[in-house]
């Protein structure tokens, strides 16, 4: 097999194209032929060791992957080699083989392309969540969306409107704005690069005129930094504030804000969510199958690239040039 791996933290230039012996699956583990490695922000940070997990070197990153089983551990009911899979793995999936814990595996439709199912789970799954179990979004509320042009934005965009929602997305570039507008988006705002206090002061007004009314009831910041106070100053009464990410900082929140507003700062820890609520999480996988085979949903794959440039496709990433997914195809 083989597989990109991280030998010293680093960035995407770090990796390295090693041949190591195929491996067996153990009690309870599958065998799983990697087809389509999807490639997610955690992916640049776990290579730095600026990740929540930090697994031994050397580790491949790729925490989702979509492909055949070629094996059965011992103890595995329910799977036999040549079913079709995608699993959450952490790391690792930046490689040819990998073994993956069954009971983190799951089944794909035959008509789901092993691309777009390593595209599926990781960002669709955050965002239901989010906008589910977290905000409880309702039809006719207005969602914003800061990040909307990628991999969890765009999911966010197509679940706010499968929700009903109305969904302003917020992006850093014209081209990002049309990539939101194809997807389903009812208006879009692009915001500068820099954002000082003036520009912030700016980027309220623009949010709170495109939302109307009171302003906007639900608010997916994947974003952070500078970016998130004014936001929270354009939210409607009892508005949901979502804390999904943190590319531009972690920001500095007047909390005199949610008291004025009587809104709710809520965190969105979805890989922690998996483990604690499974029936839930099972329920979400449910009603994201539903939702794909109605065409109401679609992985937006921008770029594929080879397991050797793993690397560029992690540069990609990290610069912000990615418009919803992109996957590694070894």
């Amino acid at each position: 097999m083989k597989a990109m791996l991280s030998t010293a933290a680093g960035g995407p230039e770090t990796l390295e194209l090693t041949e190591l012996p195929d491996p067996t699956p153990g009690k309870g583990e599958l065998l799983v032929r990697v087809h389509a490695a999807g490639v997610n922000f955690p992916d640049t940070l776990i290579i730095r060791d600026l990740y929540q997990m930090k697994p031994p070197r050397p580790f491949a990153p790729g925490g989702e992957i979509a492909g055949e089983v070629l094996a059965v551990g011992e103890g595995v009911s329910g799977y036999a080699p040549g079913d079709r899979v995608l699993a959450l793995t952490g790391y690792g999936g930046f490689a040819t083989h990998l073994t993956v814990k069954a009971n983190v595996a799951v089944k794909i439709p035959d008509a789901m392309p092993y691309d777009e199912a390593a595209c599926f789970i990781f960002t669709y799954g955050t965002s239901h969540h989010a906008l589910k179990d977290r905000a409880a979004l309702q039809p006719g509320e207005t969602l914003l969306i800061l990040g909307a042009a990628g991999g969890v934005g765009a999911a966010a965009i197509e679940l706010g409107k499968a929700a009903g929602a109305r969904v302003i997305a917020a992006v850093s570039s014209q081209e990002k704005a049309e990539f939101c507008r194809q997807i389903g988006a009812d208006e879009t705002l692009i915001y500068p690069r820099e954002l000082d206090r003036d520009g912030q002061k700016a980027l309220s007004g623009e949010i709170k005129k495109l939302a109307g009314g009171d302003g906007v009831n639900v608010v997916y910041d994947a974003v952070g930094g500078a970016y998130a106070e004014p936001c929270l100053r354009a939210m409607a009464w009892q508005g949901r504030y979502l804390v999904v990410g943190f590319p531009a900082g972690i920001p500095s929140i007047p909390l005199n804000l949610t008291l004025l507003k009587g809104c709710q700062i809520v965190g969105v820890f979805w890989g922690a969510s998996v483990f604690r609520d499974p029936k839930g999480h099972a329920e979400n996988v449910a009603d994201l199958f539903r939702l794909y085979a109605e065409g109401r949903i679609k992985p937006q794959i921008c770029a594929r690239f080879p397991l050797d440039q793993a690397g560029a496709a992690l540069e990609m990433m990290q610069d912000r040039k990615v418009l919803g997914k992109v996957v590694i195809t070894p």
